[in-house]
């Protein structure tokens, strides 16, 4: 029931236009550009090939990427960097 001059279902169209240019604007914004690096652009450490595939123009490893992103690391029951203290403790 629309009121006014306006169609039947034109809120809604333009809600779902809306949602679908937002959703459009935020994958342009998030998607990588340019080629991936080998090393990560704030550790240095390697970035695994697996993941410079999966995702073309990667910059970070997924450890300073997590941490950039302030999600948890799920990586794991071991010490991956070596340090003697943590395997210590």
């Amino acid at each position: 029931m629309a009121g006014g001059w306006a169609k039947d279902g034109a809120v809604s169209e333009q809600i779902e236009a809306s949602i679908n240019d937002e959703l459009a604007r935020m994958k342009a914004r998030k998607a990588p550009v340019g080629e991936s690096l080998l090393y990560c652009a704030e550790c240095e450490e390697e970035i695994p090939e697996r993941r410079r595939v999966a995702l073309p123009g990667v910059k970070l490893c997924v450890d300073c990427a997590s941490e950039r992103d302030g999600r948890p690391q799920d990586r794991g029951g071991f010490n991956r960097r070596g340090s003697k203290d943590s395997q210590l403790k």
